[in-house]
């Protein structure tokens, strides 16, 4: 997305978008994307309650693509810069995100009886660089669940 320019006569002001309309822009440069490596879109902006904060507040979870590859679905998070950073758009899905990414997902699941099929979790980091093409990276499994899995069960019958 190009900068946009503001001024008066002859200042020009050049002004970064509000990181709102940068993410919207990326998640439509991500969805062609995959579109375009055979990946079939099912969602977009999927959002639901995933539980109640420690205050009793509903939680609401989101999740940016949902897509099928080769009978696998795929929960998709996009990250969108608009400039160059050293750490790049991937630092900023942390623990915290992907959790509740899991969640989300696993509320989406239920609600669509999909329980059973092959899931996985894929990032794109696009990075934003004026008039020049974005630069798109795709990673397959980029986090799972594993990490975030009860080791034991406290309550639970033997």
């Amino acid at each position: 997305m190009p900068l946009i320019e503001l001024g008066i006569g002859k200042n020009i002001l050049h002004a970064e978008p509000p990181s709102s309309e940068v993410g919207s822009f990326g998640e439509k440069i991500a969805a062609d994307y995959l579109r375009r490596r055979g990946f079939q879109l099912v969602a977009s902006n999927f959002k639901v309650t995933i539980g109640r904060n420690r205050k009793g507040v509903a939680v609401t979870g989101e999740i940016d693509l949902i897509a099928v590859e080769d009978q696998e679905l795929c929960f998709v998070e996009v990250k969108t810069r608009s400039n160059q950073t050293p750490e790049g758009p991937f630092s900023a899905i942390d623990l915290r995100k992907q959790r509740q990414i899991i969640r989300t997902a696993k509320v989406y699941r239920r609600i669509f009886a999909v329980e059973d099929v092959l899931c996985r979790f894929d990032a794109i980091g696009i990075v934003l660089s004026g008039s020049r093409a974005p630069k798109i990276e795709l990673r397959r499994s980029f986090f799972d669940e594993s990490k975030f899995r009860k080791k034991a069960w406290h309550d639970e019958f033997i």
